[in-house]
């Protein structure tokens, strides 16, 4: 995503929470919210001041703070920043994940090691920053989680079985999130997006031509093709929309 000056749009008010923001698909997450006009609160297991350093040159509103999603108190302490600058958190998007540094292989070479790191990042940490807002989310009666699973899930795709479960736990804990939430006004919904062509693809790139070709839309998938879905799911219009697994992969997945 190329920077522009920003506008005030349908997320004109709103703090979000955007995790792996540093750098890839959540960097522009981070800046398509931040064009819409929320205030931006971009966390990375590296240093995500230069994301938020951007929004704010463009006339954006933004901070930015490290953690490691799978530690608690990092990732309250990122909370609690946006509850000091801002006084709110309307949004969480649980974007941190584990994937291109994997290597596709059969599911019984897979060392234990790195099929635990997989579900540690993957999945408990969705679980870590969502246990980690709920608090504020319910004294406001109202906020928008969206979590981050992929399309992978519906295919059964082969050689990455930890990043697919891991993923599949996602859409259960947000079918699950929405359900005890829901009395408080809290929505929780998943993207679901098809591989996408990023700075961060790596060695998977060389797979996505099969993807490609399966697809209703015969072209590679980039970041800004998630952003529309993910300001939709932050704005009012969705006030009505919980526990859906939208997927985004231009209909390689139809369901």
């Amino acid at each position: 995503m190329t920077t522009a000056p920003l506008t005030r749009g349908r997320l004109a008010g709103r703090v979000i929470i955007v995790t792996g923001a540093g750098q890839g698909i959540g960097k522009v997450y981070a800046l398509g919210l931040a064009a819409e006009g929320a205030t931006v609160v971009a966390t990375d297991l590296f240093d995500p001041a230069p994301v938020a350093a951007q929004i704010v040159a463009a006339g954006g509103t933004a901070m930015s703070g490290a953690a490691d999603v799978t530690d608690a108190p990092a990732v309250r302490s990122v909370v609690d920043g946006a509850i000091e600058r801002y006084g709110a958190v309307h949004g969480l998007v649980n974007n941190a994940a584990i994937f291109t540094v994997l290597s596709r292989k059969p599911f019984y070479e897979i060392d234990s090691d790195e099929w635990d790191r997989v579900m540690q990042v993957n999945t408990r940490g969705s679980f870590e920053c969502a246990k980690a807002v709920v608090p504020i989310m319910r004294a406001q009666q109202y906020g928008k989680i969206v979590n981050v699973a992929s399309g992978t899930l519906f295919k059964g795709s082969t050689g990455m079985m930890h990043y697919v479960a891991s993923k599949g736990a996602v859409v259960a804990m947000t079918r699950v999130m929405a359900r005890e939430l829901g009395n408080d006004g809290i929505c929780v919904n998943t993207i679901a997006p098809g591989f996408t062509e990023s700075e961060m693809a790596g060695e998977h790139a060389k797979y996505s031509q099969p993807t490609v070709d399966s697809r209703c839309f015969k072209r590679p998938e980039t970041p800004d093709d998630l952003v529309g879905t993910l300001i939709f799911l932050c704005a009012a219009e969705s006030d009505f929309v919980t526990g859906q697994t939208i997927v985004v992969d231009g209909g390689s997945v139809l369901h």
